[in-house]
């Protein structure tokens, strides 16, 4: 039985990679970003990409690409960056944002195509809002799925990562749930413990990673092995900015733990200033392929190496780990089994 499935808002395709993974063909994706559709095609050739605003896609346009297929799972990651607690900083209101009300885009095309199941992905604090209530409000009375959603943590679905996440699934054919966590915990050291020295890798997205001025060259250095801080360090090399009282984001110029999860790897990823980036034991930051490791892409998955490593740094942090997309993909298709034989 063929599960077919369209995923919008596709970024490089880590959903994608969880959903293919669990068997499903993903027949259409949809992407704004020329540079992260251009990294989902060199991963997912056969998937057309349409590389277009989504509020200019018409229902139209799809149904004619899909030539009456019918869509077993849609799904995706509205980008609703005004309700993140980094964008928010601890504000009850979401950032006005242009983008908060794609949410609803996603909802037209569930009404629109009627896809057996759905999935979608976004930030804990979307669940807040009156966006997200209306959108469950339409799925569930008008649409009348089967809605279940919860904020779980990706470190426990086999990714090396603490990563807190709104997940939710939906199905027009029964119940449904969100996936069960799994049994067993992945480290830094079991993901990117055995990776040779950059400079010794013939992987070009390894040797990616920043160099730095010798000031800063010199505080990385004398960071603390494996798990150690900017408060570890005499107050002389303390920056400025660090040194006021009750500053946040402790864990900026911070080495991973080699045995515990990664912190959370975000857009700013190759860039020691913007989080725990930098590596248990070398010193530097990580590089772009462990940064996709710890993110769960497949070792050898492609990413366009001529680009500003600020981009390529927004390509993995702002994917979805495909091995949460796999977990909760695999849950959806025995769904669908059950249901459809």
């Amino acid at each position: 039985m063929n599960l077919y499935s369209i995923d919008i808002f596709s970024g490089c395709g880590g959903l994608t990679e969880g959903m293919h993974q669990a068997n499903f063909k993903t027949q259409i994706a949809f992407e704004i970003d020329e540079i992260a559709s251009k990294a989902y095609h060199l991963n997912h050739p056969d998937t057309l990409v349409i590389t277009k605003d989504i509020r200019n896609v018409s229902i139209l346009e799809i149904q004619k690409q899909l030539n009456g297929k019918t869509i077993h799972l849609l799904a995706g990651c509205p980008p609703c960056q005004g309700f993140s607690s980094i964008r928010r900083l601890n504000r009850t209101t979401p950032v006005a944002d242009d983008r908060n009300n794609l949410i609803m885009e996603y909802v037209r095309l569930v009404k629109a195509l009627k896809p057996y199941t759905i999935m979608l992905e976004n930030v804990p604090g979307l669940i807040e809002y009156d966006l997200f209530k209306e959108a469950i409000n339409i799925l569930t009375e008008e649409l009348e799925y089967n809605v279940d959603f919860k904020v779980v943590n990706v470190k426990n679905y086999g990714v090396p990562q603490s990563r807190r996440r709104l997940v939710l699934v939906g199905s027009r054919l029964g119940e449904i749930n969100v996936a069960d966590p799994v049994n067993g915990k992945r480290t830094v050291r079991q993901t990117i413990g055995n990776l040779p020295l950059p400079e010794n890798s013939n992987d070009p997205v390894h040797k990616i990673f920043p160099t730095h001025k010798p000031h800063i060259q010199e505080r990385i250095e004398i960071t603390p092995k494996n798990g150690g801080s900017r408060k570890d360090l005499p107050g002389k090399y303390l920056l400025k900015c660090h040194k006021a009282e009750n500053v946040g984001f402790n864990d900026v110029y911070g080495r991973l733990r080699w045995d515990d999860y990664s912190t959370t790897i975000t857009g700013g990823c190759l860039n020691p200033s913007k989080g725990r980036f930098l590596h248990p034991e070398q010193n530097r930051n990580i590089s772009a392929r462990e940064a996709a490791l710890l993110q769960s892409f497949p070792p050898d998955y492609k990413f366009p190496t001529n680009i500003p490593s600020s981009k390529l740094a927004l390509l993995i942090g702002n994917a979805l780990p495909p091995n949460f997309s796999y977990i909760q993909s695999e849950n959806i298709k025995e769904h669908l089994l059950i249901h459809l034989g």
